[in-house]
């Protein structure tokens, strides 16, 4: 028997294409789409990491020696 093809009738006999009907419920397509949002949430926490990390750096903390001359940090 052949491969059913994404844009052939599904074999459920919906009347629907393949990809519309039944490919979704494929392990295959069930792991990918697990896939797809773990990789999703993991980009969004190292966003938040790092707007994170930007914002307490920033706060004044300052690492160098003031500068009376030059009023400003070394």
């Amino acid at each position: 028997m052949a491969k059913t093809g994404r844009n052939d009738d599904c074999p459920c006999g919906s009347g629907k294409k393949f990809k519309r009907c039944c490919e979704a419920k494929t392990p295959s397509a069930r792991s990918s789409r697990f896939l797809m949002i773990a990789v999703g949430a993991a980009v969004a926490a190292a966003v938040v990491a790092g707007v994170v990390s930007f914002n307490t750096e920033s706060r004044g903390q300052t690492t160098g020696v003031w500068d009376p001359v030059h009023q400003h940090y070394h």
